[in-house]
C-alpha cells in the first residue's frame, strides 16, 4: 500500500495564508506580550539578586548555582516526582472511570448520573486552600477527626494521616486527586461522548467482551483526548502548591514539600526573590519535558504505514 504524502502548499495556500496573517497578528501579539513578558523578567531575576526589600543589584550566574546546588532541592524533587506522579494516575484513572460509567449510565437511562457528574464537579469548583483546610479536618488525628472516628467505631487504630511522612504523602495526594477527578471526567467524557457507536456494535458482532472493546476501541481512540488531558494535569499539579499549604504545610519536615511549595517559601519566607525564579524556571523545564514525552509515547502509534 503507498505511503500517503502530504500535499506540497501551492501559490493560493500562500495567499491565503498571507490575507489571514494581518488579522491573526494582534492577537498574537496580546498574547506573546501577555505570557512572554513576565517569563523574559522571571528569567532576569534568576540571573540577578533580587529579594522582596530590593531589586537586582547584580548579575550573574552565581545565584543559579547556589539555588541548583542547595541541599535540600534533590530530596524535594523526589517528592515533587512522587506527589506528581501519584496525582496525575489517580486523576486520570478516576475521571477516566467516572466518564465511562456516566456515559454508560446514560445510555442505559440510568437515574443519578446528572447528581454523580454535579458531585464531582463540585469538587473542582472548591479553591485549593478550603479543599486542604476541607481534608485537614477528615485527616485529623484528634479524638474526633471524622475519619478516624469511623475506623474506631470499627474497631481499627486511628492513623497518623498527616504526622507520618508517607501517610501525608498519601494524604495530599487523596486531596488533589478528589479536586483534580473533575477535569480529567469533563475532557474524558466529552472524548467517549464522540466516539461512533457503530465501532461497539461491530465489536459486539464478533464477541468481543467488555475488557476487549474497553482495550481495542475505547483506549485507542480516546488516546489524544487523555494526551489533553494528562499534560494539563501534569501542569496543574506541578504547581499545586496551596492544598499541600493547608494541609500538612510541606511536612512533616519536609516529606510533603512539593517544588511549587518550596518557590513559594523561597520568595515569601526568605524574601529571596530570585532564587524563587531559579526555581521557577526549573519547574517551567520539567513540565515541558514532561510534555515532551507524554506527546513521544502517545502519539508514537499514529505513524503513517506503509
Amino acid at each position: 500500500m503507498p505511503v500517503a504524502r502530504a500535499r506540497r502548499p501551492t501559490k493560493a495556500d500562500t495567499r491565503a495564508f498571507g490575507a489571514v496573517w494581518p488579522w491573526l497578528a494582534p492577537a498574537l501579539l496580546v498574547l506573546a506580550g501577555f505570557y512572554l513578558v513576565p517569563l523574559f523578567d522571571v528569567v532576569r531575576l534568576a540571573f540577578g539578586n533580587a529579594t522582596l526589600l530590593r531589586p537586582a543589584t547584580d548579575y550573574g550566574i552565581g545565584g543559579i548555582a547556589q539555588t541548583i546546588n542547595a541541599p535540600a532541592l534533590p530530596g524535594i524533587l523526589w517528592v515533587t516526582a512522587l506527589f506528581t506522579a501519584a496525582s496525575v494516575v489517580g486523576i486520570l484513572a478516576l475521571g477516566l472511570a467516572v466518564a465511562l460509567i456516566v456515559v454508560r449510565g446514560e445510555r442505559r437511562q440510568l437515574l443519578g448520573m446528572m447528581a454523580l457528574r454535579t458531585v464531582v464537579l463540585t469538587a473542582w469548583v472548591v479553591p485549593g486552600i478550603a479543599n486542604g483546610l476541607i481534608w485537614q479536618i477528615l485527616f485529623s488525628e484528634a479524638p474526633f477527626g471524622a475519619i478516624n472516628s469511623m475506623l474506631g467505631l470499627i474497631g481499627i487504630t486511628p492513623v497518623r494521616w498527616v504526622s507520618d511522612p508517607g501517610n501525608a504523602m498519601m494524604s495530599a495526594v487523596i486531596a488533589n486527586v478528589w479536586q483534580g477527578t473533575a477535569f480529567a471526567m469533563i475532557v474524558l467524557y466529552a472524548a467517549r461522548r464522540g466516539l461512533d457507536p457503530d465501532l461497539y456494535a461491530a465489536a459486539a458482532i464478533d464477541n468481543a467482551g467488555p475488557m476487549a472493546q474497553f482495550f481495542h476501541i475505547t483506549l485507542p481512540q480516546l488516546k489524544p483526548a487523555l494526551l489533553v488531558a494528562t499534560v494539563l494535569v501534569t501542569i496543574q499539579t506541578l504547581n499545586t502548591f496551596d492544598v499541600i499549604l493547608a494541609l500538612t504545610g510541606g511536612g512533616p519536615g519536609r516529606a510533603t514539600e512539593v517544588l511549587s511549595l518550596f518557590v513559594f517559601n523561597t520568595v515569601f519566607y526568605s524574601f529571596d526573590l530570585s532564587g524563587g525564579a531559579v526555581l521557577a524556571l526549573i519547574l517551567v523545564v520539567i513540565a515541558m519535558l514532561l510534555t515532551l514525552v507524554y506527546i513521544r509515547v502517545l502519539t508514537r502509534d499514529r505513524a503513517p504505514r506503509a
